[in-house]
């Protein structure tokens, strides 16, 4: 397989867009894999990030190899912690939780994953990940014990997402937070990438096509889709190539 960053790198230069699909393994059996994954294969969808802020050992694994059975697609590990992470996979984004302050989600998970990914042959993306402020409390708030930066303050958006690009990220990912009840704004997301030279993800609350189209619009490279999905897989019918 081609290495997913350089694919990531050219899209964005030749402005083609991508959609990555998450599947969180708290919410997906295995008995579903398959009707599921033929839908996203049908779809306009690059890629397939896998991962949850709370999953149990090794539910990951085995979610990835059933996926694995069905398509071609990249399976990404988007990781809560490091128990997910799998050698089955193709690549994971090894992410700093860069818009908080808990040195755990900075630095400290990461170094406890250097032996298992030493082991594994994935592709490993540096990628800065802020969580912008939701309505209501999120998994990844909850569980990573970490303040997200509010909206209205776009300046530290900014230079957070700028900061990681100077500490050598490879992505930025502005993240609303699963089960986020609305997208972030086109304004956030153009501001941000005009900070940046490396390619920008954008994840949380879009659940229409007007709403992928306006992250698009406003820059995002890729866009990351998980609750219109769980919700109404019916979704998918909007999206096909």
């Amino acid at each position: 397989m081609n290495s997913i960053y350089q694919n990531i790198i050219t899209s964005s230069a030749k402005n083609e867009k991508l959609l990555a699909v998450l599947i969180d393994p708290d919410k997906m059996t295995l008995y579903a894999v398959s009707g599921f994954i033929s839908k996203v294969n049908q779809s306009i969808a690059t890629h397939i990030f896998v991962g949850g802020s709370e999953v149990d050992k090794g539910v990951t694994e085995t979610l990835v190899i059933e996926i694995k059975k069905h398509t071609k697609l990249p399976v990404v590990l988007f990781p809560g912690d490091v128990i997910q992470i799998t050698d089955k996979a193709d690549g994971i984004l090894f992410l700093s939780l860069i818009s908080g302050r808990n040195p755990d989600y900075l630095i400290g998970k990461q170094v406890e994953a250097v032996p298992k990914l030493a082991t594994t042959n994935l592709e490993i993306i540096p990628t800065g990940y802020l969580l912008i402020k939701n309505e209501k409390e999120t998994s990844v708030e909850r569980v990573s014990k970490t303040n997200p930066i509010q909206r209205k303050d776009i300046q530290t958006i900014k230079d957070t997402a700028k900061a990681g690009e100077l500490l050598g990220m490879k992505l930025i990912y502005l993240e609303a937070g699963s089960g986020a009840t609305h997208a972030i704004e086109s304004n956030i997301i153009s501001e941000v990438k005009q900070q940046l030279h490396i390619p920008l993800i954008v994840g949380g609350g879009i659940r229409a096509k007007t709403e992928l189209e306006s992250a698009y619009k406003a820059g995002a490279d890729l866009v990351v889709i998980g609750t219109a999905f769980e919700d109404d897989d019916t979704f998918f019918d909007n999206l096909q190539k």
